[in-house]
């Protein structure tokens, strides 16, 4: 009958964490595929890409709604740096943010709110707009589905800052020598304590 429990979303949780590239694709879609897997090899640092993808055991056919073309097309939201986020028959719907809540929805895109939809910006620092992309999605029906790259920022790696606050650490007090640490005079004694033996009862 299937899981009680409320959809996980992967990529909520590491656009959450602050995670610096989050993409999702689709594993029947090689092309855009391998455009996704490429951008996160290129990427320095930690890469989080949820890739929707068929099993016959345990999901069979869950996302073929998001691999018909026909249905497709009406389905899935492609994100492009740069590119406005349309979609649909002749790119007839859009993302806006709603004025009142603040959160995204789909609109049908006429003259009067063109100039209102979003324009995706995967380098941006704030990864606000980019949670909101990752709550489009009815986790139903699957209506709605961004795929692409929600996030890809620049900054400084784990090693990195490592390897520099080592070498920092070496200029400010020199190269340390493990045997002089050993031998020094920074020692102290632990005092001994008798830990009395357990009496069996009588």
């Amino acid at each position: 009958m299937g899981s009680l429990d409320a959809p996980f979303n992967p990529v909520s949780l590491a656009l959450g964490a602050e995670a610096s590239f989050v993409a999702r694709t689709i594993d029947s879609d090689r092309k855009h595929l391998t455009e996704v897997l490429r951008a996160a090899a290129g990427h320095s640092g930690t890469a989080l890409i949820e890739i929707y993808q068929n099993c016959n055991i345990f999901n069979d056919g869950a996302f073929e709604l998001l691999k018909d073309k026909q249905q497709a097309a009406e389905a899935v939201i492609r994100l492009e740096h740069g590119q406005p986020i349309r979609f649909g028959t002749e790119a007839a719907k859009g993302v806006v943010r709603d004025a009142t809540t603040g959160d995204l929805k789909v609109v049908r895109v006429t003259p009067e709110n063109e100039g209102q939809v979003l324009v995706h910006n995967a380098h941006t620092a704030s990864p606000t707009t980019a949670f909101a992309l990752s709550r489009l999605a009815d986790p139903d029906t699957l209506h709605h589905t961004p795929i692409g790259v929600f996030r890809n920022i620049d900054r400084p790696v784990y090693d990195t800052l490592m390897a520099d606050q080592l070498d920092t650490a070496i200029e400010n007090n020199g190269k340390g020598d493990l045997t002089t640490l050993l031998t020094g005079n920074d020692t102290w004694t632990a005092p001994s304590h008798r830990v009395p033996h357990s009496r069996r009862p009588q």
